[in-house]
């Protein structure tokens, strides 16, 4: 046999080379595809530089202009509805809740004994209304707010912390415990969801348990404490009923009334702590809420919640306060006994009204919601008028930071917990 010649058994060694590199080319050409479908580092980088860049572009708007991009991706309806904080009747989000937030797109929520069981369970409920507010076209957070006073006036007593009455607070005369007991409750509202406590109250009386005393100046001071202790766990206050209404024995909730006190008397006395929180707190820090009861000094004809005279001249001009106006509860007999829902609220709004308090049936709310609505049609209100409440609230709720979640575990550890 012949040995194989030299240039066989280059060509031999040529061909198995060529068939290595090929498999080696096919291996590579796969790890290589494998790894391009991942982003590469660069990419990683670019993406979350761009990422950063477009959040520090959102933060460096000013809340100005952060309102008026929302106002102009608001249809009247939506406006309208960002002015009403409405109750409801049941522990769990219902169909009204529902309806009022997703369709409607109400701007705030009040809680009663009827809403509350357990600090857990307040904590879930808050957090899912925020949540149906947060599947909204714009996705505006909610007010949430309750009448959380002191004494009579406690939401689910039974599991809170004790809350004192403003009348026992101002017998001990000591304003740094009325910050504490503030600071107390605002922790556990706070935990619960609350962003809003309609509290404290300033009326002037020596036998009302809801009120500081009869001093002006104590009442003032004590309700500063009050309101610095529920700002402090980011709480906004709403100091009530303006313009005072100690002067009166009959519950507004059943019946109207009338203060017969002439301007000097009501000035120097019933609205000088308000005057004072005006002139000295940070109006954006408190709601003033304004009382269904006549001051015929000022106004012989209409109550003081649906008074341009009482709202735009004497809180706003006069006082010169700058913060939201709430009204009293709507459905109370002071008012709702004379005049339909439809055009208590269009009235409300004329006088001056930031947010309308609708309590508790969705046939009454969606009554002043449409009232309201066929005013501006004929125009009866302008939607400039509504435009200027809706800046002011919507300015509060992004300066104010409103927090969507809490932790219902924390609540349940938090809430109750100095009993």
């Amino acid at each position: 046999m012949r040995r194989p010649t030299l240039l066989v058994i280059y060509t031999a060694i040529a061909i198995v080379l060529a068939i290595g590199a090929f498999f080696a080319y096919e291996s590579t050409s796969k790890a290589a595809s494998s790894i391009v479908k991942a982003p590469s580092t660069e990419e990683i980088s670019t993406k979350t530089i761009k990422a950063s860049a477009e959040k520090s572009e959102s933060q460096s708007k000013s809340t100005e202009q952060q309102v008026e991009e929302l106002m102009s991706n608001m249809r009247l309806k939506e406006k309208i509805s960002q002015m009403m904080v409405i109750g409801f009747q049941t522990a769990q989000v219902d169909d009204h809740i529902k309806a009022m937030i997703s369709t409607y797109n109400v701007g705030g929520i009040i809680l009663f004994d009827r809403n509350m069981k357990t600090p857990k369970q307040v904590a879930m409920l808050t957090n899912n209304l925020q949540d149906l507010a947060q599947q909204t076209k714009n996705q505006i957070p909610l007010m949430m707010g309750i009448d959380q006073e002191g004494g009579a006036i406690v939401r689910m007593k039974d599991q809170v912390s004790p809350i004192p009455s403003q009348q026992e607070l101002e017998l001990k005369n000591n304003k740094n415990l009325v910050y504490q007991t503030a600071d107390r409750n605002g922790k556990e509202l706070a935990a619960m969801g609350f962003n809003i406590d309609f509290a404290p109250v300033l009326d002037l009386s020596a036998t009302d348990t809801r009120s500081f005393g009869t001093d002006p100046q104590t009442v003032a001071a004590f309700g500063e404490a009050a309101v610095s202790g529920l700002n402090a766990n980011g709480l906004t206050a709403a100091l009530k009923h303006f313009p005072g209404n100690g002067r009166s024995n009959i519950d507004p909730h059943v019946e109207t009334s009338s203060v017969g006190a002439n301007k000097l008397d009501l000035e120097n006395g019933d609205i000088y702590p308000f005057k004072s929180m005006i002139h000295n707190v940070d109006n954006n820090k408190f709601f003033i809420m304004v009382t269904h009861i006549k001051y015929p000094a000022y106004d012989k004809e209409n109550p003081a919640s649906i008074s341009p005279i009482i709202i735009q001249d004497l809180l706003r001009k006069q006082l010169g306060y700058k913060g939201l106006v709430v009204t009293d509860d709507l459905e109370m007999g002071a008012v709702s006994k004379y005049f339909i829902y439809e055009e208590l609220g269009v009235k409300a709004v004329q006088a001056g009204a930031d947010v309308l308090l609708v309590c508790h049936t969705l046939e009454n709310q969606e009554k002043m919601y449409n009232g309201i609505l066929q005013a501006v049609k004929q125009g009866k209100i302008s939607e400039k008028r509504i435009d200027e409440s809706v800046k002011r609230i919507l300015t509060h709720k992004l300066t104010s930071d409103l927090p969507l979640h809490v932790d219902p575990k924390k609540a349940k550890n938090v809430v109750g917990k100095n009993k």
